[in-house]
């Protein structure tokens, strides 16, 4: 069995102990110490990291009792080392748990919903609700939640009788054997868990949910606290200053000006769809369909544009009609039809000499091919 110094103070970032073993595993060493801060993998919640002596640590695991420490280079057994373990990450991780108690808490409490899935990541944490939650109800999550943290409520770790447990009323995904921890916030959350917490609500910083979706059921929210919470806040207050001075609005009107931008590409690009419509027309009135096989090359042509000049061109009496819409530097996208005529064997030739691909009905065919014009113009000829 490891002590668990993590237990006694979650603040505590260094210690020092004995190494009990050190074996070679998968990409470095797995060693195992009488006592330990390093919190292993579980609740949901990622492990810590740090270093022992010199020696880094990657990842930590328990089984049955014992901890164990993956690190990149081997310890001497019987040796006492000191490790340290890296405390930005773990607060940040106690930051984000402790908030998702009292997250879950307040859905329990007002809406009866469980919580049945949680997931602490190096940049996010997720929490799963086996029920569905609104936007308006969100914002009042969030809101209360922050109230939690404002009142810089001290959380209490207990350690009930298997007699004290059965009249405790707490909140539990799993069934425990042995001793059961316990997490209470006052007046917000009880909930058996073995991750390490701040001491106090005040701690978290705040409590923000960025984002919610329906998952399997239920809803899915992504939440992020304290320092990562900042983070995020700083990151979306730079991309507002940069888009309020590309707009020449106020950092709050931006929204108003975003929308109004939309509006005004989505009339632009109505008046270049009719401006390319009448372009189309003055161009397929110039192109001579006398040949059996019209053959046009644009690099203007975009969308569904190439198709509607081949039928155009059939309409004015081409028997096959080949465009090609792209550049000898790019490449070409190709529709070729007929009224008349199977066209699968200009396509096939197309797509053999030229490293193309594509196909489609006897009537039309589609494609794209890499190559010039002038030689592809060349192998067309045959079919005149």
């Amino acid at each position: 069995m490891t002590e668990k110094l993590f237990y006694e103070d979650s603040h505590r970032t260094e210690f020092t102990a004995k190494v009990i073993s050190c074996e070679e595993a998968k990409d470095g060493y797995r060693v195992v110490l009488d006592q330990t801060v390093f919190f292993p993998e579980g609740g949901g919640q990622y492990a810590d990291t740090g270093v022992l002596g010199t020696v880094n640590v990657t990842d930590v695991h328990e089984k049955d009792d014992v901890i164990y420490h993956y690190t990149t280079a081997p310890l001497e057994v019987g040796s006492i080392v000191t490790g340290k373990i890296n405390w930005e990450e773990r607060f940040e991780k106690m930051q984000q748990h402790t908030g998702e108690h009292i997250v879950s808490g307040i859905v329990h409490e007002r809406f009866g919903y469980n919580n049945v899935g949680f997931h602490l990541g190096a940049d996010y944490c997720t929490m799963d609700f086996d029920g569905t939650i609104s936007k308006e109800q969100l914002k009042e999550i969030e809101a209360a939640a922050n109230e939690a943290v404002y009142q810089d409520l001290e959380i209490e770790i207990l350690y009930p009788s298997k007699d004290e447990l059965k009249d405790m009323d707490y909140r539990s995904k799993i069934e425990i054997e042995g001793q059961v921890r316990i997490v209470k916030i006052p007046g917000y959350d009880v909930c058996a868990c073995c991750a390490p917490h701040v001491k106090t609500t005040g701690e978290i910083g705040a409590v923000k949910l960025v984002s919610m979706a329906n998952y399997k059921g239920g809803e899915r929210i992504t939440m992020l606290c304290g320092r990562r919470a900042m983070r995020d806040y700083e990151k979306k207050d730079a991309m507002t200053k940069e888009i309020s001075a590309l707009l020449c609005a106020k950092e709050y009107e931006v929204a108003d000006a975003v929308g109004k931008l939309k509006d005004e590409q989505t009339r632009m690009k109505s008046q270049i769809a009719e401006l390319q419509q009448k372009l189309l027309e003055f161009r397929v009135a110039e192109i001579p369909v006398e040949e059996k096989i019209v053959t046009v090359f644009d690099s203007a042509l975009s969308g569904n544009l190439p198709r509607e000049m081949m039928n155009r061109l059939l309409d004015k009496g081409a028997v096959i009609c080949a465009v090609f819409a792209g550049t000898d530097t790019d490449g070409y996208r190709y529709v070729i039809g007929s009224r008349s005529e199977d066209v699968r064997p200009i396509s096939k030739a197309l797509n053999v000499a030229f490293k193309g691909r594509g196909g489609g009905k006897p009537e039309m065919v589609q494609g794209s091919v890499k190559g010039t014009g002038k030689t592809m113009k060349e192998l067309l000829m045959q079919y005149k």
